[in-house]
């Protein structure tokens, strides 16, 4: 019985938000999958990448409330990864197949294309991008390697988690737009120096008072201090 009530929440929430399973080429050659949720008359998207050993399924409760808000949004499995609530990442299994990298750096150029695609294909008005844990890195420094392609930067936990000093600070150095990072409680030391080196005017971070959670599952309704995180998110967004 459980798993049948299972099915028809998943069926109304596709119903619903219009989520339709894409694929798209990275600059490899790599085919990569991603969830893309439609809202009703909006030329604003958001690009959602997920943390380390986990998918595209990260999103599966978040996209959708931000359709609710407004925004398109796309979950990217990139080839770095593997499953989570019951979604498996299939970029990681066809990066592995070919006998590709799947380091964090790997993701970069998946990080890239995904920006790519969205914008050829979909020529929204405004592109925002959102990473969890490693991948929250990875946006900050596509942000700064890139400072005129994207409207809005989100970033979850980020950190130097490249082994290379400053890999992601030498480029946040260069974000020009607006930039949101939060993360766990105990996590700041992780990123307050990336955090400092962004000369954006437009930058603000948040930290919970409850001890929090790493990545973008601190916005899953589980957690008692969600609504602490989505209310930093939404007041974000609209300033952009």
């Amino acid at each position: 019985m459980k798993s049948i009530i299972t099915s028809v929440i998943v069926f109304l929430t596709v119903s619903i938000y219009g989520q339709k399973t894409i694929d798209f080429t990275s600059e490899d050659g790599l085919t990569i999958t991603a969830d893309v949720y439609e809202a009703k008359d909006s030329n604003q998207f958001i690009i959602l990448f997920h943390q380390a050993g986990w998918s595209r399924g990260e999103y599966l409760e978040i996209a959708p409330k931000l359709t609710e808000l407004g925004y398109h949004c796309m979950a990217v499995d990139q080839r770095s990864g593997g499953s989570v609530n019951d979604i498996t990442n299939k970029t990681n299994a066809a990066a592995k197949t070919e006998g590709k990298q799947t380091e964090f750096k790997d993701a970069y150029q998946d990080v890239e294309s995904a920006i790519a695609y969205v914008k050829k294909t979909y020529k929204p008005e405004k592109i925002i991008i959102w990473g969890s844990s490693y991948s929250s890195s990875l946006v900050l420094k596509y942000a700064g390697d890139h400072p005129d392609v994207v409207n809005g930067v989100l970033s979850f936990s980020p950190g130097e988690y490249f082994g290379e000093k400053n890999y992601i600070t030498s480029s946040a150095a260069n974000i020009k737009i607006p930039v949101f990072i939060t993360s766990a409680q105990n996590e700041k030391k992780s990123w307050s120096g990336i955090y400092d080196a962004i000369t954006s005017d437009k930058k603000q971070f948040f930290l919970p008072e409850t001890k929090g959670n790493h990545g973008s599952r601190a916005l899953w309704e589980k957690f008692s201090d969600n609504e602490s995180y989505w209310e930093a998110v939404k007041s974000f967004l609209i300033k952009i």
